[in-house]
């Protein structure tokens, strides 16, 4: 894949540890090409195609805790691709990502990941490249997205020296357009409310899995209110 000559480059670089600084950048044509990972995708095509149409992908993360300024770390990243109301299952992607400190113990017990697997995974550079590719000019698409946004933003700053320009539409939109009730409802408690069976909670594939069943489900019930496309649903809800 495209990728892949600048990942066996990256990793030189990098040496036997990937440790994903900033230094690990060597030179302006490895900046360039990480830059246009990072280019703006044409926001308004993604929120004027029909929702039936749209192409995202639905993804989510596991980190250390809720503060990424404060020294929490990504520890992996999950995803997976839709077209309109149907998931691709082929079409997934997951990565460890190298950490270099102890995760907390209550972390640990909550993701299953443990501090063994991640001495050895890949450098958070080399996962947002692979993820970056991955994504392609699909839409984003996460539950309570604020938080992969916050690490997002904080990870593109510090590695790409650019802000995060990709759009992450949050499922808090749908849902809360389809039944006004709803509130910051937990991934597990709508899924439970939709019949959706729970299984492989907080791991970062698990949950984007999930995610996707959910947003295949509450497209449809947006379509049935008149929604279109994405520009439909922001102006419903900002009616509310």
């Amino acid at each position: 894949m495209v990728f892949e000559p600048f990942i066996q480059l990256l990793r030189g670089i990098q040496g036997k540890r990937n440790t994903g600084r900033i230094g690990d950048i060597q030179n302006s044509q490895q900046m360039a090409y990480l830059r246009h990972l990072q280019k703006e995708v044409n926001q308004e095509k993604a929120l004027n195609t029909p929702l039936q149409e749209l192409n995202v992908v639905v993804f989510d993360i596991e980190t250390t805790g809720f503060f990424p300024e404060k020294g929490d770390g990504i520890l992996s990243i999950g995803a997976i691709k839709m077209s309109g109301k149907t998931i691709i299952k082929e079409e997934e992607f997951y990565s460890l990502v190298h950490f270099d400190q102890n995760i907390p113990q209550e972390i640990i017990q909550l993701t299953g990941i443990t501090n063994e697997q991640l001495r050895e995974a890949p450098s958070l550079s080399e996962v947002l490249i692979q993820f970056l590719q991955f994504k392609g000019d699909s839409t984003l698409v996460a539950h309570h997205a604020n938080h992969e946004r916050h690490f997002m933003q904080h990870a593109s700053s510090k590695l790409f020296r650019t802000p995060f320009k990709h759009r992450i539409v949050d499922t808090f939109f749908l849902y809360k357009i389809v039944d006004l009730k709803s509130n910051n409802v937990k991934l597990e408690d709508l899924c439970k409310q939709n019949g959706i069976s729970v299984v492989n909670r907080h791991h970062a594939l698990g949950d984007a899995k999930l995610t996707a069943e959910l947003w295949s489900l509450y497209v449809a019930k947006a379509q049935q209110l008149g929604c279109g496309t994405l520009n439909d649903v922001y102006e419903r809800f900002a009616r509310i």
